[in-house]
This record gives structure tokens, sequence and C-alpha cells, in this order.
């Protein structure tokens, strides 16, 4: 499935989600989203654990 097209689905899930649920709802349906998009990215292999604690300069404080 092509990203546009999986941005399409998302996008009208938050809608009925904030239609239907209200703003909570519309909140949940996000934050859900975007922890099963990061998971998605561990299990393709495209992200590690490392990628969030390293500095992006190198350089150390």
């Amino acid at each position: 499935m092509s990203m546009p097209v999986v941005g399409m689905v998302y996008g009208m899930v938050l809608g009925f989600a904030g239609f239907w649920g209200g703003f909570p709802a519309f909140l949940l349906v996000a934050a859900l989203g975007a922890i099963g998009f990061v998971a998605g990215r561990f299990v393709d292999g495209d992200l590690e654990a490392g990628d969030f604690f390293r500095s992006r300069g190198g350089r150390r404080r």
C-alpha cells in the first residue's frame, strides 16, 4: 500500500474518531497511530533504539 493511501486512511480514521468520540478520542487515535508507526519502523528495520539516544553532532557536552 502506498504512503499517500495510508495517510488518507489514517486521516479518515482520525476524522471519524473526532466526530463520534470528540477531541479525547481524536488524541487517543493519533497517539496510538504514532506508536504503531514507530513500532512498524522497528519491525521493518528502518529504526533502531540507539537512534533516539545518539547525539546529532557527534560531540559530547
